[in-house]
């Protein structure tokens, strides 16, 4: 009885279903290039032509209280510039920013002149200056005509020191960096994060955004050269990326998933064992 339970048709039979379940995990993991490509276009020609794309201004940002500023002032007088100066070279914490060289979520960012919740700087001498609302250049031109009345020839440049972006998910270098102006776009943040990884999602990347107090969530689909028209082409201060994983990173990770192979050979096995056993 145990010799015809255990014929050769129904070894086969097993052999044929254990190939059937090994074959069928394996094209669950395969990743197709067409999933991972950037900026597709809707004619597969289209990555090799000359197209134009539609010109979009990025946001220019106003101050805001609680900004950090830096203040670069240059006079005819040295001393007087060393005064001013000094509030933006004195480090806080060590640097992770685009272009740096190191990791983690830390910052090389100076001291700066900090924006009060009425719109002010203080700076020595001038006293304070009300900020609160304006572009960079125009903070610049308002400091240098405060500037004028103890100064002669004064310069004034001011910049933001504690604009920056978050990326988290599936990329390489998942962090917290500084943001160096408006122009920053999309493809630059995922080149400074260090491009997504093979189990990241391109066709649907959160971005997360607060304008006006109201927070927004975008889903972007990098496999589309439709993303590089949109607004949320260049980032701004304070958004977060994230990338979702696929589902094979998710199957990579499940438990129950991963004891399949060794479930599945050790089947094998006494399949063969039983095979020996019954001929």
């Amino acid at each position: 009885m145990m010799k015809l339970f255990f014929n050769m048709k129904n070894i086969q039979n097993i052999k044929l279903l254990l190939s059937v379940v090994m074959f069928s995990l394996f094209l669950s993991s395969c990743v197709s290039t067409k999933n991972v490509t950037y900026f597709q276009g809707s004619d597969p020609l289209d990555t090799v032509r000359y197209s134009t794309l539609k010109t979009i201004t990025p946001l220019i940002p106003k101050i805001q209280p609680d900004d950090i500023l830096a203040v670069t002032v240059s006079s005819l007088s040295a001393e007087s510039n060393e005064v001013f100066n000094f509030q933006n070279i004195t480090p806080l914490i060590t640097s992770n920013f685009p272009g740096g060289t190191s990791s983690g979520i830390t910052r090389n960012q100076p001291l700066g002149y900090l924006v009060d919740p009425a719109g002010n700087i203080e700076m020595p001498l001038i006293g304070k200056v009300h900020v609160a609302g304006l572009a960079l250049e125009e903070a610049g031109v308002k400091v240098k005509e405060e500037l004028e009345k103890y100064l002669k020839e004064p310069t004034a440049n001011v910049r933001f020191l504690n604009q920056k972006f978050t990326v988290l998910g599936e990329v390489n270098r998942p962090g917290i960096y500084n943001l160096l102006d408006n122009h920053t776009s999309l493809p630059e943040v995922l080149g400074v994060a260090g491009d997504l990884t093979i189990f990241g999602r391109r066709d649907n990347v959160m971005l997360m955004r607060t304008t006006d107090g109201k927070r927004e969530i975008v889903k972007l689909n990098l496999n589309s050269k439709e993303v590089l028209e949109t607004p949320f082409y260049y980032i701004r201060s304070g958004d977060m990326i994230y990338v979702e994983p696929t589902k094979g990173k998710i199957t990579s990770s499940d438990r129950t998933l991963q004891l399949i192979p060794i479930a599945t050979g050790i089947t094998t096995s006494l399949v063969l064992l039983l095979n020996l056993l019954f001929k």
